[in-house]
C-alpha cells in the first residue's frame, strides 16, 4: 500500500512538473508557438541547415583557378560610350506659390527614395512649395526614421533652391496638417485618390483645386503615384537631379560608409575596425594600392522566400515554415502558386540562393581572394544558409564584420540607416550584383548607369535552368554564365515606355553627346 502510494505520489509530481515544462516551453522557445507573421524564421527552419543543393558544382567551384587575363577583364571598368548626365536646366521660381503640398511615403527606402523624387517634380508641376516628405513608420521593421534622419535636408533644399521651393515644416496657420489629423477622418485637404503612374493632367485638374482653395493639400497614399510618360523634359531631368544630387544621406552616414569602403580597400588598416577575431583584415596584403570589391545584396529574407513558392531545399520543416507564413500573411494566396517548382525556376522567377549566387560569381570568374561585402538584411536560414557562400568567398564581410560595437550602435535597430549604409558601400564598389530584382536592384542600376559604373545583372531564367541540370560540368556551367552575361554587365539600356526612370535613366536624363 506504502508502495503504491509512493508510486502515485512520484507519478504526480512527475505529471506536475512536466505541466509546469509545458506552460514555460513557449517561453523559452517562442519561435515554435509565436504566430509566423513576423520578420524572422520559425525555429525549425533556423535548426535545420540545409545541405548543398549543387554538390557536384559546388566541389568544381572550390577548386577552381582563375587565370590572370580573365580577373583582368572582369574587373575592367566600363568603357565611355559618350553618355553623360544631363544637367537640369535652372530656372526662376514664380514669384507666388499656389500652396504647400505634403507627401506621406511608404515602403523602404528605395521605395520612399523614388517617392521623394516624385513629390519634388509634383511640386513643380503645380508650382506648389513642398513640405520635406513624412516617412511613414515601416511596418515589417517597426522603423521610424524621419527624412532628416537619413538624407542631408541642407543639402536637399540647397541643390533644388532653383527648382523648387522647399521647407522644413509647414508655417503655424496650417500646424494642425499633421498625418495624425488625416489619420482619424475624411479631411477636404487630403488627395487619397491619385491613381498609381498618375498623369500630370491629372494633378493639374485634381490637386490644383484643393491647393487653390485651400493653401495646402496632403497626398497619400503617394508611392509610385506620378507617371514616367508624357512628361515634360525639364520634369523628367529634376526627377533625376532630385535621386542623384540632391539625397546626400546625413553626414554620420556617410562617415561610416567611407570607413568600411577605406577598410575593404585596405584591410591591413584597421583603425576604428574590430581588431579582435577579424582574420581578414591581416591576410591580404597590400603593397600594390587599394583593392577591389564587389558588393553583393543578397535579397533572400523571408518574405522573398515565401512570396515566390518556390521549393529552397530546407526539407519538411522550411517547406511547413513557409506555408505557415504565406497562410498568415496572405491567406495561401501566393503569386506564381498555380506554377512548379520546375517551372518557375525555368521562367527565372525563383530567388537565387546564397549557394546559388555564390556558384554564379564563381563561373563569373571571381576567385577565392575576392573582397566581398554583404548588402542584405536578415537573410532566411541565418548563417547556415549563408555558410556554402561564406566558404566560396572566405574574405566575405558585412556591417558587423566591418565595424566596431560603437559604430554599429549608431544605425543599429533603424532599418532605414542600415540601408543607407548598404546603399552608400555599394554605390562605391567596383561592382555590384543583386542576387534578384527589387528594389534596391532597380535603384542601384539605375543610379550606377548614371555614374557608368559595371553592374552584373543576373540572368534569372538562365541560371534556374542551369541549376536544374544536375549532370552539367563546370566547364559547362562556367562557359553558360560567361556567355549569358556578356551584355549584362551595365551598360547604357534605353529606357522602354511604362519602365522607370530610375531604373534606366537613359535617355531621360543620360544623354548621348
Amino acid at each position: 500500500m506504502v508502495l503504491v502510494m509512493g508510486l502515485n505520489f512520484q507519478s504526480n509530481r512527475a505529471g506536475a512538473l512536466a505541466g509546469v515544462f509545458v506552460l514555460l516551453f513557449p517561453v523559452f522557445l517562442p519561435g515554435l508557438f509565436s504566430p509566423l507573421g513576423n520578420a524572422s524564421p520559425s525555429t525549425f527552419s533556423e535548426w535545420n541547415t540545409p545541405k548543398p543543393r549543387h554538390s557536384r558544382l559546388l566541389k568544381s567551384a572550390l577548386q577552381r583557378r582563375s587565370p590572370k587575363l580573365d580577373q583582368s577583364d572582369l574587373w575592367a571598368p566600363l568603357a565611355d560610350e559618350g553618355w553623360k548626365p544631363c544637367v537640369a536646366s535652372k530656372a526662376s521660381l514664380p514669384w507666388k506659390s499656389e500652396g504647400y503640398i505634403q507627401v506621406f511615403l511608404d515602403g523602404g527606402l528605395n521605395q520612399q527614395r523614388m517617392g521623394i523624387c516624385d513629390a519634388v517634380a509634383v511640386a513643380k508641376l503645380l508650382n506648389a512649395t513642398l513640405v520635406i516628405p513624412y516617412l511613414e513608420t515601416n511596418p515589417v521593421w517597426k522603423d521610424s526614421s524621419s527624412f532628416m534622419d537619413i538624407f542631408d535636408v541642407d543639402h536637399f533644399i540647397n541643390v533644388l533652391k532653383d527648382d523648387i521651393s522647399i521647407v522644413k515644416e509647414l508655417p503655424a496657420e496650417f500646424s494642425w496638417s499633421t498625418r495624425e489629423y488625416y489619420a482619424t477622418a475624411i479631411r477636404a485637404t487630403r488627395v487619397k485618390t491619385a491613381p498609381v503612374h498618375a498623369s500630370a493632367n491629372w494633378y493639374l485638374e485634381n490637386v490644383l483645386p484643393v491647393l487653390q482653395s485651400y493653401g495646402i493639400a496632403a497626398i497619400a497614399p503617394f508611392s509610385h503615384r506620378l507617371t514616367f510618360e508624357n512628361l515634360p523634359d525639364e520634369i523628367q531631368r529634376l526627377r533625376c537631379k532630385v535621386n542623384f544630387q540632391a539625397l546626400f544621406f546625413v553626414p554620420h552616414i556617410r562617415a561610416l560608409g567611407d570607413a568600411l569602403i577605406g577598410r575593404l580597400r585596405y584591410p591591413s588598416n584597421k583603425s576604428g575596425a574590430k581588431e579582435a577575431n577579424h582574420p581578414s583584415m591581416t591576410t591580404v596584403a597590400n603593397d600594390q594600392g587599394p583593392l577591389k570589391f564587389v558588393v553583393l545584396h543578397l535579397r533572400f529574407d523571408k518574405d522573398m522566400a515565401a512570396h515566390s513558392a518556390c521549393d529552397f531545399g530546407g526539407g519538411k520543416a522550411e517547406k511547413l515554415a513557409l506555408a505557415k507564413y504565406r497562410q498568415v500573411l496572405w491567406q495561401g494566396r501566393v503569386l506564381n502558386s498555380q506554377f512548379t517548382d520546375e517551372e518557375l525556376r525555368s521562367q527565372g522567377r525563383c530567388p537565387l540562393t546564397p549557394e546559388e549566387i555564390g556558384l554564379l560569381l564563381a563561373a563569373s570568374g571571381f576567385d577565392n581572394n575576392t573582397r566581398l561585402y554583404l548588402a542584405s538584411h536578415k537573410v532566411y536560414g541565418g548563417e547556415a544558409r549563408i555558410s556554402t557562400l561564406r566558404s566560396l568567398f572566405p574574405l566575405m564581410e558585412d556591417k558587423k564584420s566591418l565595424t566596431s560595437g560603437s559604430e554599429l550602435a549608431q544605425i543599429k535597430g533603424k532599418a532605414s540607416l542600415l540601408a543607407a549604409v548598404d546603399y552608400y558601400v555599394s554605390l562605391h564598389s567596383d561592382i555590384f550584383i543583386s542576387a534578384s530584382p527589387g528594389n534596391m536592384h532597380n535603384a542601384m542600376v539605375g543610379h550606377r548607369t548614371y555614374k557608368n559604373l559595371k553592374t552584373i545583372r543576373p540572368n534569372m531564367a538562365l541560371s534556374g535552368q542551369l541549376f536544374m541540370n544536375k549532370s552539367i560540368i563546370w566547364s559547362d556551367f562556367q562557359q553558360a554564365i560567361v556567355e549569358g552575361h556578356k551584355n549584362r554587365l551595365g551598360h547604357i539600356r534605353l529606357r522602354k515606355p511604362k519602365q522607370s526612370i530610375y531604373t534606366y535613366p537613359a535617355p531621360d536624363c543620360v544623354c548621348h553627346n
